[in-house]
């Protein structure tokens, strides 16, 4: 279905052409694997590209059921029905929090260096990921996305399952996916090259975008003036 992630992108881009050249778009690509697709939509919309980082709570004993997630901005969710539920303490979630935020922390500084974030208040923002499987991570990156206040929360992505136009337009205010197949038992199978996406690519494709950015202002300045 598509060669690689870079293939990906620039099909997926096509897609989202009515946000080009618009001073109100910023595109975050979900790390890893999202974002050298997030990278290809950002180039061709001629838009900012940053990242959502999101770590999701593990409850004790059962690290794949989230009880919640934390994410970049100083986001933190919690499922504090599920955690009365489990009989999940206070200190238990503390220390999963703990931990999770300093992963988070690592990433951050591992992936921007010293460059801020950029601020999402106010734009519409393009939630980028190379696919959705079961929607956990998309769902958990919606939610914490929308506390920091974005205009609009536009999720696109490549594959995802038939049943996912539901589930996430509960969350966010649009979805768009090239495709949707009836069975997806995993996204790398509708991938020519899957190999994994490492930190170094993440930073450098964070580092490109800036300059193009940087580029860009610098020509509406000289065109202004």
């Amino acid at each position: 279905m598509f060669h690689d992630r870079v293939d990906a992108g620039k099909r997926l881009a096509k897609l989202l052409a009515n946000y080009a050249n618009r001073k109100d778009v910023l595109v975050l690509g979900i790390p890893r694997g999202g974002v050298p697709v997030a990278f290809e939509v950002a180039q061709a919309l001629h838009a900012p590209l940053d990242i959502l980082l999101v770590r999701k709570l593990g409850t004790p004993g059962q690290q794949e059921l989230a009880m919640g997630a934390i994410a970049t901005g100083g986001v933190r969710i919690i499922n504090d029905q599920l955690v009365a539920d489990l009989g999940i303490t206070k200190e238990q979630v503390a220390e999963a929090v703990a931990a999770q935020e300093g992963e988070l922390q690592r990433r951050e500084q591992l992936y921007r260096g010293v460059r801020p974030g950029i601020s999402v208040a106010g734009k519409t923002t393009i939630l980028v990921d190379d696919g959705i499987a079961t929607g956990s991570s998309m769902l958990a990156a919606i939610t914490a996305l929308r506390t920091l206040r974005p205009e609009k929360i536009v999720v696109a992505v490549p594959v995802a399952p038939a049943h996912s136009d539901e589930q996430i337009k509960k969350t966010a205010d649009e979805f768009i996916c090239l495709y949707q197949p009836g069975l997806l038992f995993s996204i790398g199978q509708f991938y020519d090259d899957f190999s994994q996406t490492e930190d170094a690519d993440v930073r450098s494709l964070l580092e490109q975008a800036a300059k193009t950015s940087l580029a860009e202002r610098k020509l509406e300045k000289r065109g202004a003036a």
